[in-house]
């Protein structure tokens, strides 16, 4: 919804991580496996794009999440390590760092979301050039 490197009209982006009160409901309610397949299950449309991160690509509550999107009919997008696990399997697209060093990994997933945000800006948005910082 803000930028990132560049003024642009807002684009619409979900966290679903980022809401303690969310989370915590339904962790109590449904179980912690279930908080991001209730949140897709609520917001997502076919015309989204689901990104889910997990270093193993085994994470109960990220493959939850990744399968609430296949049902809806969403882009599914796998951030893994090198084995890529389950994630790897249920993805349309992954991105499988070729490590099995965790940090290496999620620095190279963190990497992987700049760039990404960096090119939904540049392809979604006609709008000023980049802005220096």
């Amino acid at each position: 919804m803000g930028r990132y490197q560049r003024d642009r009209r807002a684009l619409p982006a979900l966290a679903l991580a980022t809401n303690g009160s969310t989370l915590t409901a339904l962790a109590n309610d449904y179980g912690y496996n279930s908080v991001f397949a209730r949140q897709v299950e609520a917001f997502g449309t076919p015309a989204d794009v689901a990104i889910g991160i997990s270093t193993s690509g085994n994470s109960l509550n990220v493959l939850g999440g990744i399968r609430a999107a296949h049902k809806v009919g969403m882009l599914r997008v796998a951030f893994t390590g090198k084995v890529g696990g389950k994630a790897f399997k249920m993805a349309t697209l992954s991105l499988r760092v070729p490590s099995d060093v965790t940090a290496r990994i999620q620095e190279c997933h963190i990497l992987a979301g700049h760039v990404l945000s960096g090119n939904c800006g540049h392809f979604l948005c006609a709008g000023p050039r980049a802005v220096s910082r």
